[in-house]
């Protein structure tokens, strides 16, 4: 089958042809229609996985898909051959299985769910880690008990899907961006957008918006102490502060490294907002399978806008 992959860790992806996988029992196997690109596909080609978890080369890399059922493994088993489905790899050990392929395995159990009826296959590739990571953002912290909202790095998948779910809420958010992303943004539910390559521009908005600063941050994009801490002197006195990108916080900032815990049900909610209207799903680019190692490169280069999906 068709599949990018790494040779080794922290070489070029490319186009290759490697087996088709056979599912294990309790797993089924899923014709892959559409991969969604995320930062964690570039992350282990950078070695991500080196020395953390099982793997094998030639490495397929891939995360969130969206296809249907074309073989069940032995046992018990929720899904039936033909169901259209969207999931996320996530079970050691990693190699011939990733979702950058023509085929991916995944165990019955894991997240991976249903996609209704007038849902297109191609809007559900872009859902299982972005929105699944943004949906527990909000559930699983203080961000959900506050009034407003700070999101830095905004335009990316994971902002999208939080600043609709947030502003759904009745909460305000402020999406901090680069660039000109302002009417994008409102029409997701942003109360304000402001670009940080202006110097102080987003300290005198929040500060306009609210005096006193604002119940939370979310930070998506920072990864030095410095840059973190600029944006938590944003945050009213009590405010939480969360990172997605494992930097610490000042003294005396309450803060929370996140961590996604994928599961089933969340995308079982995530696929219902999206299938009523409830939630958009930021689709940027759509491209050709074999353009993923180009696109790699430009996510890891920074700028995200929405989502990019793969056409397998």
């Amino acid at each position: 089958m068709r599949a990018i992959a790494v040779s080794a860790f922290r070489a070029e992806p490319c186009l290759v042809e490697v087996p088709k996988p056979d599912p294990g029992p309790g797993e089924v196997r899923v014709k892959v229609e559409y991969a969604a690109l995320n930062p964690l596909d570039w992350q282990t080609a950078d070695g991500a996985l080196d020395g953390v978890a099982p793997h094998v080369f030639p490495l397929v890399l891939g995360t969130d898909f969206a296809g249907r059922v074309d073989m069940v493994g032995s046992g018990d088993n929720r899904f039936r051959v033909g169901d259209p489905v969207l999931g996320r790899v996530t079970a050691p050990p990693v190699g011939r299985c990733g979702a950058y392929g023509e085929y991916v395995c995944v165990p019955q159990d894991s997240p991976i769910a249903l996609v209704p009826r007038d849902l297109p296959l191609r809007i559900a590739a872009a859902l299982p880690t972005a929105g699944a990571t943004a949906a527990q953002i909000l559930s699983s912290t203080a961000v959900r008990s506050g009034v407003s909202l700070l999101v830095v790095g905004a335009t990316g998948g994971v902002g999208g899907f939080l600043t609709q779910l947030a502003a759904a809420r009745g909460i305000g958010v402020v999406a901090a961006v680069r660039g000109d992303e302002g009417r994008r943004m409102g029409a997701l539910g942003a109360t304000a957008t402001v670009d940080t390559t202006d110097p102080g521009a987003l300290e005198a908005r929040v500060r306009e918006l609210y005096p006193g600063g604002v119940d939370a941050l979310v930070d998506l994009v920072s990864t030095d102490t410095a840059s973190f801490a600029s944006y938590t002197a944003l945050l009213a006195d009590g405010g939480v502060a969360v990172t997605t990108r494992g930097v610490a916080a000042p003294a005396g900032i309450a803060w929370t490294d996140f961590r996604l815990a994928p599961a089933a049900g969340v995308l079982d909610a995530l696929t219902s907002a999206v299938a009523g209207g409830e939630l958009e799903v930021p689709v940027d680019m759509e491209l050709p399978l074999e353009k993923a190692p180009q696109a790699l490169a430009q996510n890891r280069a920074g700028g995200a806008r929405g989502k990019t999906v793969f056409a397998v």
